[in-house]
């Protein structure tokens, strides 16, 4: 071999081993110990965007902390373009990581991933496209310490789970407080994906599982989208993962002394991301690592899993689009809708639990029995999850729902979420069924911003309203009705009146001077006996009533052409038949 040859040699393996190196991740570089920071992660992609064709990274919207959200785009015939990703019937997989910053497996994960895909040590089958939010909190990630999450058996230091404003957005995404979610809002709809996988890492009790799985709710997903994420989604990720080593067990709803008993399920609402996302018909999931095992075991399942979502959803293609296209279609001529779900007691299921066994032992802080796992004694048993779900609360869909402009921020949030509507074009008189608010609870402490209404009852009768030029029209033949429903139906758990957007009703404007109405009140009396007939009725059979003469002049005002018609009257207002 001449010199120069073995000096080309050399400088061909230097530069290949410094795009090899180039190409190590932080977590992998710092012998699994540490994560990316936000700037870290970001340019990380746009490098292998700049590497590989196949790769696209795009900003959409801004989030709290005032940095762009990114999404990535990772499709082998370099189509980005999901429209027509769509017309070549492609399977997208929507992967959302670092909701919880402290919570950072997927982060690393999909970094490693996609590395991998693009390198052709692992295969993204021809029918995937995955789209990855490399790092959702931004706010909450650019907030690093090594002493959050004090239980978590690493990384060495991370962000805060509180974003820029301090919301968990894993509570935000119905009521969308956070830029964050606006921009998370439009990515799903941009993407519409096939499934949805939002990598989390648990708390709680501990156990030798080192994943655990929280899938959409299949009573809440019901129909048959319903009867394949339980019957054969989920248990086909089940046997993938197991041939892949790893036990995988349900979310451990449990925060007892133990968990070998069993529990209920977890109900995924709207305001969490896999509820969020059921309303427009997709499979969500949401992976929990655990957070005693070491960070490597947790970053390596996240990895393992997300392999499972793609080979799984590979060989379904076919089954999840017809499924999800007849629920699109079957939605917008559904008649009735739940508004809740309750669990049933008479229906489980038995999961292999592998567990320590738990024990007392005295307090080294206060000298009192404490609780405490002893890893020494490990045990495996057959436990009940109850995850059977029943629909109740059943209400009928109007025609349509009818919102006045000046509720803009409802409005918005729906144009956010693609809703189709339209808009007066002239002032329009129009029967409608309105809805009265008669009682509802509060809390006495905020939650995520808000003071959430539960307890909702509603009277309703119909009346001719006056609608102005700008008023919205919301027709209900489209494929956001199960959101339509579940936000504008005060009752709703998760329902836009629940969350505060329409409390402006809940407080009197109009009102009187007590002196004056007296007299105005008793020629009211005079002129209409059967309200005089009604006002005796009601002093006779409440005694506080009788004793109380605001609560006797209140009442006459309140059934008086005087009354204010807004106050209590829920402003979304039912077209129907």
């Amino acid at each position: 071999m001449t010199r120069t040859l073995q000096v080309i040699l050399l400088l061909l393996c230097a530069v290949f081993s410094l795009s090899a190196q180039d190409l190590t991740t932080k977590y992998e570089r710092t012998g699994t110990k540490e994560t990316v920071t936000y700037q870290e992660c970001i340019a990380y992609w746009k490098m292998l965007t700049k590497r590989f064709p196949q790769l696209k990274m795009t900003e959409i919207g801004i989030t709290d902390a005032g940095y762009p959200l990114h999404l990535v785009i990772l499709s082998q015939d370099k189509d980005f373009n999901f429209a027509s990703l769509k017309k070549k019937d492609k399977r997208v997989i929507l992967i959302n990581n670092g909701i919880h910053p402290g919570e950072p497996d997927g982060v690393d994960a999909s970094m490693m991933l996609a590395r991998d895909i693009l390198q052709g040590k692992k295969k993204l089958p021809g029918n995937i496209v995955l789209a990855i939010i490399p790092l959702y909190n931004i706010g909450g990630s650019l907030n690093r310490s090594a002493f959050y999450r004090v239980d978590q058996n690493g990384p060495d230091e991370f962000g805060s789970r509180g974003n820029a404003q301090n919301l968990d957005l894993n509570r935000d995404f119905i009521k969308a407080d956070s830029r964050n979610a606006r921009a998370f809002q439009q990515i799903y709809h941009l993407t519409d994906p096939d499934v949805f996988v939002d990598n989390h890492v648990s708390n709680g009790a501990d156990y030798q599982h080192i994943m655990t799985l929280l899938t959409t709710q299949h009573g809440k997903m019901g129909g048959p989208m319903g009867d394949f994420i339980h019957d054969t989604f989920e248990p086909g990720l089940y046997r993938l993962m197991k041939e892949k080593g790893y036990d995988l067990l349900p979310y451990v709803n449990h925060y007892g002394n133990t968990p070998d008993s069993g529990w209920v399920a977890y109900v995924d609402g709207p305001r969490y991301s896999s509820g969020y996302t059921t309303l427009f018909h997709t499979f969500g999931f949401v992976p929990e690592t655990h957070m005693l095992k070491p960070y490597k075991q947790r970053v390596e399942a996240t990895y393992a899993l997300m392999e499972c979502f793609i080979r799984f959803t590979s060989e379904n293609s076919a089954k999840i689009r017809q499924l999800r296209e007849q629920t699109k279609a079957t939605v917008k001529s559904q008649d009735k809708f739940p508004l809740a779900w309750n669990p049933d007691m008479n229906q489980h299921e038995l999961y292999t639990f592998k567990g320590y066994t738990a024990g007392y032992k005295p307090s080294e802080i206060s000298g009192l029995p404490r609780l405490f796992y002893d890893r020494s004694k490990p045990y495996e048993k057959q436990i009940r999850i109850f995850n059977t779900f029943l629909p109740a609360d059943f209400v009928t869909k109007p025609e349509a729902y009818i919102i006045p402009q000046g509720w803009w921020a409802v409005i918005e949030l729906l144009q956010n979420n693609r809703v189709a509507m339209r808009r007066f074009t002239q002032d329009t008189s129009i029967t409608v069924e309105a809805y009265r608010i008669e009682d509802y609870k509060t809390p006495q402490r905020p939650y995520e911003k808000h003071y959430l209404h539960n307890g909702v009852k509603v009277s309703s009768n119909k009346q001719t309203l006056k609608f102005l030029k700008g008023d919205y029209y919301i027709p209900m033949n489209q494929t956001a009705n199960r959101y339509l429903v579940e936000t504008l139906e005060p009752t709703g758990g998760d329902s836009f009146f629940a969350w505060n957007f329409f409390d402006a009703i809940l407080g009197q404007k109009e009102g009187y001077s007590t002196y004056v109405f007296e007299d105005t009140a008793g020629d009211y009396l005079k002129e209409h006996p059967e309200l005089k007939k009604e006002l005796e009725q009601q002093r006779a059979k409440d005694s506080a009533f009788a004793k109380s003469a605001s609560a006797q002049l209140n009442f006459v005002y309140r059934n008086s052409p005087w009354n204010e018609p807004g106050f209590m009257r829920y402003p979304v207002y039912r077209v129907v038949k």
